[in-house]
């Protein structure tokens, strides 16, 4: 059982797993278990090459961005990075949330998820009543988005990046992602804010 899985493997997800992860030495994180299912495929990132990331040198690519973050987030104990896959369903439980993939089936008390803003969103078993339409993709192009109010689709079920109907800039993903994470760190801290700077 996990306190939180984060699932995506875009700027957003690991955001969220950075903020998270560098918060470890935080009294109420102490005994938290944190997982991340990093399943890039697909992902706008994968194929950008980035000129305008704040910190981020001009003519990055994206897949190799995603690499070194995700090697980064490695650093950080406190996040365990599971296999890589795309999940198939996500089922509200007493406890909190069952997440499937393929392969496995995990269980969590929050779940964050980003995962892009494809149609294929509706397919996932459990979210099909919470897609909309993504509301800043370009005419004509067919995107999805799961219903949020300030970045909670529902009670301990978030949404980060693109999944939250933002925009589609690396930069947007990343606060987003991290805004959620500042949310967890409140909530984890009995609703005290807490947005955690490292020293």
């Amino acid at each position: 059982m996990f306190d939180l899985l984060i699932i995506g493997g875009g700027p957003a997800a690991i955001s969220c797993g950075l903020v998270l992860g560098s918060a470890a030495e935080k009294p109420y994180m102490k005994d938290k278990k944190i997982g991340i299912i990093a399943y890039t495929k697909g992902g706008d990132l994968n194929a950008a090459l980035l000129n305008n990331l704040f910190g981020v040198p001009s003519g990055t690519k994206g897949k190799e961005l995603i690499k070194d973050e995700l090697e980064r987030l490695k650093t950080f104990t406190s996040i365990e990075q599971l296999t890589a896959e795309a999940i198939t369903a996500v089922a509200k439980t007493d406890k909190g949330y069952k997440v499937s993939t393929a392969t496995n089936t995990y269980e969590t008390a929050d779940l964050v998820l980003a995962i892009g803003h494809h149609p294929k969103i509706a397919d996932i078993k459990g979210l099909e009543d919470l897609v909309v339409e993504h509301s800043k993709s370009l005419p004509g192009v067919n995107k999805s988005a799961l219903k949020n109010n300030n970045l909670l689709v529902k009670d301990g079920l978030y949404a980060a990046g693109l999944t939250a109907d933002g925009a589609s800039q690396s930069a947007i993903s990343v606060g987003l992602g991290a805004d959620v994470a500042v949310q967890l760190l409140t909530k984890w801290n009995d609703g005290v804010f807490d947005h955690h700077h490292d020293k």
